[in-house]
């Protein structure tokens, strides 16, 4: 995966985790997810949060609140703050060089196109969790999830063991997609809907 590939997943990530939250009817931001704790108020608070911790490492900042303490509430429009934040991430990562040396991400220094990939991966399972929380039919690509598989298998099982931030891997069964295959990697079920009430 080359760094331009790296950016374009990255930007593909954002544009799928946009398109979900703009898609979002505001009374179901309060639905459960799929991160048992959280809601899908509190999934988008921490994306967001994630998302601008990747940008800021780069420039030698820090996100303004812990991404694993995510607010639950909302303020305006939930898609306008995420995207300036995204648009900042996006802006850091187009500059980096051509050549793939390592860069600083909240996970340790990594090469550019895997931390890239590991941004684009924190954006778009959180925007699968967020849709089908909240009933939005804006499933995750085969073709996103399969560009983003090489920095999951890079670095999940490390994320998994060391800091507890994914559940156990699941089968995917039969016949799986990309999108199924990567989900139950990260422990989500690829067929997870909210509970009936």
């Amino acid at each position: 995966m080359g760094t331009n590939k790296g950016i374009e997943v990255l930007t593909d990530a954002h544009s799928y985790l946009l398109e979900v939250v703009a898609e979002v009817p505001e009374a179901a931001w309060g639905a459960p997810t799929p991160c048992t704790e959280w809601t899908a108020r509190q999934v988008l608070n921490h994306a967001r949060v994630d998302q601008q911790a990747y940008g800021l490492a780069l420039t030698g900042g820090r996100p303004d609140s812990d991404p694993f303490r995510p607010a639950d509430a909302l303020t305006g429009r939930p898609e306008a703050e995420l995207e300036r934040v995204l648009r900042q991430v996006a802006d850091a990562y187009g500059g980096l060089g051509a050549d793939g040396e390592a860069v600083p991400t909240p996970l340790g220094p990594l090469p550019s196109p895997i931390a890239a990939a590991a941004a684009a991966m924190d954006a778009a399972v959180h925007a699968w969790d967020i849709a089908v929380a909240t009933g939005v039919d804006r499933p995750l690509s085969a073709d996103l999830a399969g560009a983003i598989r090489p920095a999951a298998d890079r670095l999940v099982d490390h994320l998994r063991e060391s800091y507890r931030v994914f559940a156990p891997a699941r089968p995917a069964g039969p016949g799986a997609d990309p999108a199924a295959e990567l989900l139950a990697f990260l422990g989500r079920d690829p067929q997870w809907t909210p509970a009936a009430p």
